[in-house]
């Protein structure tokens, strides 16, 4: 079955005050509805995947998970059971592509969603459920213990799962933790951002040979946020 990032969704316990900070991230002004449950949402699109904010009964806000899409899937959206307790649901991508069609005003096709990040406790219970379960590549697996610990990296489309087993370090459990995007020029990128009074760090070098990065500081919603030039 071909599996696609259709959605990361962002938990917030008040949707305006997000949006205001996520625009000056993200540009366009986003796609806002009331989902099926009632709960006020917003939409960017991406060149890969949609960003999705969700207003939820939460203190602060919090990556919530990942919606996966497959043209196999049944019509509709549906939770997906696993034993790491986080949540994954299912859709088969319909919604997105009618979003993509009818608000082109909410797509910054420049911009993507390189990696998302998973903490976790559990490696070999992630590979069971999103290789053996749903059958997206695992396309590394390491020990770096200067960079966390054992780092699975499984691909879907254009997208990638960064998850790390930090060996006890942190709080048991498995939590999604942070977001990378990608665009073609940091350095632009970083003026742009700047110019709407986006706090960032300085550009470096980055961890992978051949990419340039700088941490996003403010109007992230306080999920640790990266952005990246270079290969992949």
């Amino acid at each position: 079955m071909a599996v696609f990032f259709d959605r990361i969704v962002l938990a917030v316990p008040d949707l305006p005050p997000a949006i205001e900070q996520y625009r000056a991230l993200l540009g366009p002004a986003p796609w806002t509805f009331e989902t099926s449950r009632g709960e006020p949402a917003a939409w960017w699109g991406l060149s890969n995947t949609v960003i999705e904010l969700v207003q939820r009964t939460v203190k602060l806000p919090r990556m919530l998970g990942i919606v996966f899409s497959s043209p196999e899937a049944a019509q509709g959206e549906s939770a997906v059971a696993n034993r790491l307790g986080i949540e994954i649901r299912m859709c088969d991508g319909t919604g997105t592509a009618d979003f993509r069609r009818r608000r082109p005003e909410a797509i910054r096709a420049e911009l993507a969603v390189d990696h998302v990040v998973l903490r976790t406790d559990a490696a070999r219970a992630c590979v069971d459920f999103f290789t053996g379960e749903l059958g997206i590549r695992l396309a590394l697996d390491k020990t770096v213990p200067a960079w966390g610990g054992r780092m699975l990296f499984f691909r879907a489309g254009k997208l990638t799962l960064e998850v790390v087993e930090s060996g006890g370090e942190e709080p048991p459990g498995s939590v999604f933790w942070g977001l990378a995007y990608r665009g073609p020029d940091l350095a632009e990128t970083v003026r742009e951002l700047e110019g709407r009074a986006v706090a960032l760090s300085g550009i470096r070098r980055g961890r992978k040979p051949g990419t340039l990065v700088a941490t996003v500081k403010s109007h992230c919603l306080g999920i640790p946020t990266l952005l990246i030039q270079g290969a992949r």
